[in-house]
């Protein structure tokens, strides 16, 4: 079959997701330049075996990395209840929709691309249309939800953290969100059976201006509004956290919390920006193959479009190696799943990462005090109504102003110094 003359094509839109229409019945904006059915004769755009197959193994190790890695990572939190943070929650809810999207997405739209024809019916073609677009929808509010509790967490740490049904509630509303913002994909998608070929499409009622809206719209709910909002959120929380030397914090408590809190940070500014690489020569490719449509007919374009769809696919495994790499409780439950390989060596330490309470003992006196600014307020636990007590703690008070130890005299924060009783544990873990 030739090369199809625009009335025609086989080949996958290149807007969510990257699925096949007739030219003729649909609104999308799809290139022409997919190979005919295998019965046809030669085509410009027919691949060798040997390229066949390396992007077959390309596309193989992304679904099996991203699925293996993701499930791993929910397991780690899940059956580990020191795991159990509002931040992991939400990375729990980014490692299933990751995982989904490579089991139920990736290999299905590369066999389409790659043979311009579908294979698996009617009611996949609605659901692989309409899906990708809810699982990026969830992953990237999952990662802006970190965000802004990671901001409130550090910027105002007085303030009530997020309890885990208000979680719950959230990640529930990303999911009912993202369905609604994708519905018209599974609304309009369409089968049609022709001579030598299936083809899964979008027909959208008011034509080719229609689709492209639909999807410039997507586009920035689903990248650049929430990488907007990360970004502002991000620069705020690293301008805190690295704005510059703190001379009088030399309490070993606050360092180790200050220090936890920068690798949180450091690890999701880190997920955010591979995620947003990975996506990006996709939105672009949409975006000037809907405007320069005679690019759809340069001879390479098919390539293009495998190795910007393989990339922003990719996107799915990085988060499980990441997470390996910067965090040591992850790094701990990975060589716990994988324990069974010869070269893996779980330590006690690995052990004890997972299973230890998320709370240490202090051996302090019933006096604690948290301070942000210049100054440091005193609180004393009227529990403990013995005089020689209080003498003997307002001593100890007065040294430790007078050496600086836990003040942030020359702090650049201006956040409100406030003061507590503490119990007898404090946490240490700050979001992991």
């Amino acid at each position: 079959m030739a090369e199809p003359a625009g009335n025609l094509s086989a080949a996958p839109d290149p807007g969510w997701p990257a699925l096949a229409a007739p030219r003729n019945l649909s609104a999308s904006p799809a290139p022409s330049w997919a190979p005919p059915p295998r019965a046809g004769p030669a085509h410009p755009f027919l691949q060798p075996p040997w390229r066949v197959a390396l992007w077959s193994l390309a596309y193989g190790a992304v679904v099996a990395v991203a699925v293996l890695g993701n499930l791993v990572v929910i397991w780690i939190v899940l059956a580990h209840k020191r795991m159990r943070t509002v931040t992991n929650s939400f990375l729990v809810n980014l490692a299933f929709a990751d995982a989904a999207m490579a089991a139920l997405n990736a290999l299905f739209n590369f066999i389409y691309a790659l043979h311009g024809e579908w294979y698996f019916g009617a009611n996949y073609c609605r659901f692989q249309n309409f899906f990708p677009i809810t699982a990026v929808f969830a992953s990237i509010y999952s990662m802006t939800a970190i965000a802004v509790d990671r901001y409130m967490a550090i910027i105002d740490p007085l303030k009530p953290r997020l309890s885990a049904t208000a979680t719950r509630i959230i990640i529930g509303s990303i999911w009912i969100l993202a369905f609604l913002l994708a519905f018209p994909q599974c609304l309009y998608s369409k089968i049609k059976v022709m001579p030598g070929r299936t083809l899964c499409y979008v027909q959208w009622p008011e034509g080719p201006k229609q689709h492209f809206t639909y999807h410039i719209i997507v586009i920035i709910l689903v990248y650049c509004f929430p990488l907007l909002i990360m970004g502002v959120t991000y620069t705020i929380v690293g301008l805190t956290l690295w704005g510059g030397d703190i001379p009088g914090d030399t309490c070993n408590k606050y360092q180790e919390q200050l220090k936890a809190k920068r690798k949180v940070v450091k690890m999701m500014i880190i997920v955010v920006v591979t995620f947003a690489i990975c996506w990006l020569p996709y939105h672009i490719y949409f975006i000037l193959t809907a405007i320069y449509q005679q690019l759809n007919r340069w001879k390479y374009i098919q390539q293009v479009y495998l190795a910007s769809f393989w990339l922003a696919m990719s996107s799915t495994m990085y988060n499980p190696i990441i997470y390996c790499c910067l965090n040591k409780r992850f790094r701990a439950g990975f060589k716990q799943a994988f324990r069974w390989c010869p070269f893996i060596h779980v330590s006690s330490y690995d052990e004890l990462e997972l299973k230890a309470t998320r709370f240490h003992p202090t051996r302090q006196s019933s006096l604690y005090t948290v301070t942000r600014m210049e100054s440091m307020s005193v609180v004393f636990d009227p529990s403990n109504g013995d005089s020689a007590r209080s003498s003997r703690q307002n001593r100890a008070t007065a040294r430790g102003a007078d050496s600086g130890v836990c003040s942030r005299r020359n702090s650049k924060s201006t956040s409100t110094a406030a003061s507590f009783v503490s119990s007898a544990y404090t946490s240490v873990d700050e979001g992991f």
